[in-house]
């Protein structure tokens, strides 16, 4: 025993002496990097010398800001961020330039705008000729037999008449011709499109939609809301390559104007099918993402009747795909729109008497989808809802749903609540339901709404922003693009002046809101409504570094009139306009 104990020991010493030197080694190296100061942490981007509106209310201004790995690290003075300057930082003094969060679109069909950019786009047309004309020339410029498409025509814009087959069928007659108004809820068909369709004075109005007919009984080539499917499901369906083409169009548009961000409720509105916003979402969005494609981010919305697929993919990916892609929620609509007097008001239309407007899908269906996907625990649910009463049915649903499904956080939104009956207002806030309104739909409304509406209703029930502020709702802002123009700085001032064109002063001046309250309905509050905030919103630590460089120098001036033009556009702390 004694014996075995000496070789033990023996052993041991051998080892011993044999790993001296590596635990000699072990012990000086901990030693002296005990010893060595901390790795500074050095930002890849300083903004410095800046007016900078950061959307975050523990610190709403400051000079100076440092970016690293497309995020912010700090915001404050320059003194205080300085110390993270280092090799390879690099310095960017504005001169006081003003800087606001990369601002968040909160509705918008980006696909369609971008396809629409190389169609017959017909915004802004004033004349029957002109319009005429601009259909003649893409029928010239085209092959025969092949679809003429576009949209963004405005009756109202040349006096409020409608538009006709008549009127393009003598210029296309060897093209299908399909052209959509510019709230997506009317479209034109030439003669040669209704026979594709095999649309007649025989051909029953669908359930949620109207063809419009002659007192002959003739269609007239206007199809509102759900009759528009009875062409849409012949038009040919745009190319893969197209619809990628217009992604990368329309996001490179988005970007001119400050947006890095949208919500894209996709190519789905009445009277289209289900599954364009499924294909857009394989085989456009999940492309542009594994490419490396994607310029500005995108929160992607799904119709209602497609609810648990939205549901599995979520259980199976997440709600963040990547930093550029985010799984939103569903998509319904409830009613149309003022302008094709299909939103649905409890009292008739002036100009349409007998007419209260249209459901464009059962309420009860739609009762039963809301609460089946609440009940799975899906997030968001966004419909659309225009007229007083198609809103509180929906405020009314939303109010049942959660009674049924237990309270949570689900920041149900309703999109546009345009028209909102006495005290509508403010059960958003009560309720905790996101309004998601599009403040220049107004320019287009404040002349054309009193004589649909009449003066008083249209008065005291039309874009209440400020009464919605007032009862404590979260407002999130928008465009509705390609419906109205993609640019939140004009959408900015239209919500804090509401002048429209040809009038020099306010409509409804007791719904103009604060420049604050608007800029915020475009960053943080955008966010929010989208569950995006944590990554979004505000120019916060930790957050993606979206920001935007403005024209002017003066904060005072900008929050004054809103008069600015976007300088540069910056995504995950990189240049990417111009």
């Amino acid at each position: 025993m004694n014996r075995f104990v000496v070789v033990s020991a023996a052993v041991f010493l051998v080892i011993s002496v044999a790993y001296l030197p590596l635990l000699n080694e072990l012990y000086w190296s901990t030693l002296t990097s005990s010893l060595k100061p901390p790795v500074k942490n050095v930002a890849d981007l300083l903004v410095s010398n800046a007016t900078i509106f950061t959307s975050d209310a523990s610190l709403p201004f400051a000079d100076s800001m440092a970016i690293r790995n497309g995020r912010i690290l700090k915001v404050g003075t320059f003194t205080t961020l300085k110390d993270l300057v280092g090799d390879g930082t690099v310095e960017m003094n504005l001169e006081g330039k003003v800087v606001v969060p990369g601002l968040i679109d909160s509705h918008v069909h980006l696909i369609s705008g971008g396809l629409q950019m190389a169609q017959v786009g017909l915004r802004g047309v004033t004349q029957k000729e002109e319009f005429c004309k601009m259909v003649k020339d893409a029928v010239q410029n085209a092959k025969e037999g092949s679809w003429i498409l576009g949209g963004g025509w405005n009756n109202d814009f040349w006096g409020g008449e409608l538009p006709s087959a008549s009127w393009i069928d003598e210029i296309s007659p060897h093209n299908p011709v399909w052209l959509i108004r510019m709230d997506g809820h009317m479209g034109l068909a030439n003669s040669l499109t209704l026979k594709i369709a095999g649309v007649t004075s025989l051909t029953q109005d669908p359930v949620g939609g109207t063809i419009m007919r002659l007192p002959s009984g003739e269609p007239t080539g206007l199809l509102i809301d759900s009759a528009m499917e009875l062409v849409t499901s012949f038009v040919q369906e745009v190319s893969v390559d197209e619809r990628r083409e217009a992604l990368l169009r329309a996001s490179k548009y988005a970007l001119t104007r400050g947006v890095t961000t949208v919500v894209d409720l996709g190519r789905y509105y009445p009277g289209t099918t289900d599954e364009l916003s499924w294909n857009d979402f394989h085989d456009v969005y999940l492309w542009a993402d594994s490419t490396k494609k994607m310029m500005i981010r995108a929160c992607l919305f799904f119709p209602i009747t497609t609810w648990s697929r939205l549901f599995d993919l979520k259980l199976q990916k997440g709600h963040i795909l990547s930093e550029w892609l985010y799984l939103g929620g569903v998509k319904a609509f409830i009613d149309g729109s003022l302008g094709s007097n299909s939103a649905l008001f409890y009292e008739e239309y002036l100009d349409t008497p007998n007419n209260h407007g249209l459901e464009v899908m059962d309420p009860e269906q739609l009762s039963n989808l809301t609460m089946a996907a609440d009940k799975a625990g899906l997030q968001v649910v966004a419909i659309h809802a225009i007229g007083d009463k198609a809103n509180d049915m929906i405020l009314d649903m939303y109010e049942s749903v959660a009674a049924a499904n237990g309270e949570r956080d689900r920041r149900f939104r309703i999109e546009h609540a345009q028209h909102l009956a006495p005290g509508s207002s403010d059960r958003f806030g009560q309720h905790h339901i996101v309004a998601s309104v599009q403040p220049d739909h107004l320019l287009d409304d404040a002349d054309t709404a009193p004589k649909k509406l009449g003066f008083d209703r249209a008065e005291k029930e039309s874009y209440l922003f400020q009464s919605l502020v007032n009862g404590n709702a979260l407002v999130a802002f928008g465009s509705d693009w390609p419906v109205a123009d993609i640019n939140p700085l004009h959408s900015i001032r239209t919500a804090v002046k509401r002048i429209p064109p040809k009038w020099d002063h306010p409509w409804i001046p007791s719904e103009c809101i604060s420049f604050t309250d608007a800029l915020t309905a475009h960053t943080i509050s955008a966010a929010r409504a989208a569950f995006l905030d944590q990554h979004l919103g505000s120019l916060s630590p930790g957050k993606l570094a979206d920001f935007v460089i403005l024209s002017t120098s003066s904060w005072d001036e900008f929050s004054k009139d809103g008069s600015a033009s976007v300088l540069a556009t910056y995504v995950g702390g990189k240049q990417v306009y111009p």
